[in-house]
């Protein structure tokens, strides 16, 4: 059917035909149930012909990039910001707008480069990953590639649980999220105390059977942090939750060099401790609970005093122990594995952590 046949281009073809009698466009628009720019828009467009169809106009400004120009913009933004002069690797509409005006001189506003980024590029918003600027990255990956498989296939051996420990701090000043209010006048979060603080220790296991995660935690007392003491109270915490030995993943920091864990360490020997390389905190899993906890269980949480942040923090961790599952899910967010992916030694018999399971 033409679009002559149809009832749009019969209300297009009636409403220029009013128009050429001077009835008012409101009327017009009020009449065929459109709005008064679609009204002005079908008088530009004159009547349709018969027996053809008539494309339907398009509304608005053209793209202004060609298929060619937006290949080679998502060329240049694969290159990260740095390249092209930012401090970070960090992309914003302003700056994708600014390479865009750079290398093809066509102005873009803001808005147009979150339309080209999001539906010609199919980028999507995320939240950067954090990495400490001066971290070796080549060590980072020999120690992937060389000593964390040797770590597996000792712990393998033993039949030992896995266990990965790391420290942290909550405070009472909230992890600030975005929110809506009315324009010039900010919402206001009012801190008790913007120092105040509760130090907390984590450690995820990994049982060596069923590959079954669990989460261990404990919160020091106010405004203190962990030492070697209390350092060594957590690891005898874990050690009585958990049968058999124990291969223990942490930072080569001062609180694990202190003397009394490395007398505790020394009188169980159930215990082998393995280190990871300096500088590297994205590599433990227990470093994703802690951003998981902040960022997405607390935003913007301000609570009035320490016992009230105690009483949250730990409510969030138990929570998390209930759920092995999301446990599972921070660890793969690491560049870390489970399964022995190399050849072993004719020595070692090692059998894949897939076929225990």
């Amino acid at each position: 059917m033409t679009i002559t046949g149809t009832a749009r281009a019969f209300c297009r073809r009636r409403s220029v035909e009013l128009i050429n009698s001077s009835m008012p466009t409101g009327t017009i628009a009020k009449v065929f149930g459109v709005s008064n720019t679609t009204v002005c828009n079908w008088r530009r467009l004159g009547l349709p012909d018969k027996g053809n169809s008539t494309p339907r106009s398009h509304v608005g400004r053209p793209r202004g990039l060609t298929d060619v120009q937006l290949a080679d913009l998502r060329q240049l933004l694969m290159k990260g910001a740095t390249a092209h002069g930012w401090p970070n690797d960090l992309w914003t509409t302003k700056r994708v707008a600014e390479v865009i005006r750079r290398h093809f001189r066509t102005t873009c506003h803001r808005s147009h480069a979150w339309v080209v980024l999001t539906k010609y590029l199919g980028w999507t918003s995320q939240r950067p990953v954090q990495q400490l600027r001066d971290s070796d990255d080549a060590e980072i990956a020999r120690w992937l590639k060389e000593d964390y498989p040797e770590i597996l296939k000792r712990a393998h051996k033993r039949g030992a649980h896995i266990v990965f420990v790391d420290e942290s701090g909550f405070m009472l000043a909230p992890v600030i999220r975005r929110t809506y209010a009315p324009r010039g006048h900010p919402a206001v979060c009012k801190v008790a105390n913007p120092h105040g603080k509760i130090a907390a220790i984590g450690a995820m296991t990994i049982s060596p059977e069923r590959r079954h995660f669990g989460f261990c935690f404990d919160l020091s007392e106010d405004n203190v942090n962990f030492h070697g003491d209390t350092t060594v109270s957590f690891l005898e915490k874990v050690r009585r939750q958990i049968p058999g030995p124990i291969t223990l993943l942490w930072d080569a920091i001062p609180v694990h060099l202190a003397r009394p864990v490395q007398r505790y360490l020394h009188k169980h020997r159930t215990i082998v401790v393995e280190l990871f390389p300096s500088r590297a905190p994205d590599l433990n899993p227990v470093d994703k609970i802690w951003f998981y906890v902040k960022f997405d269980c607390l935003p913007n949480y301000t609570p009035p005093n320490l016992s009230d942040l105690r009483l949250r923090v730990t409510e969030e961790f138990r929570r998390l122990q209930r759920r092995p599952d999301v446990l599972d899910s921070l660890f793969n967010l690491t560049k870390l594995t489970l399964d022995l992916n190399f050849v072993p030694s004719s020595d070692v018999e090692v059998e894949p952590w897939s076929a225990r399971t």
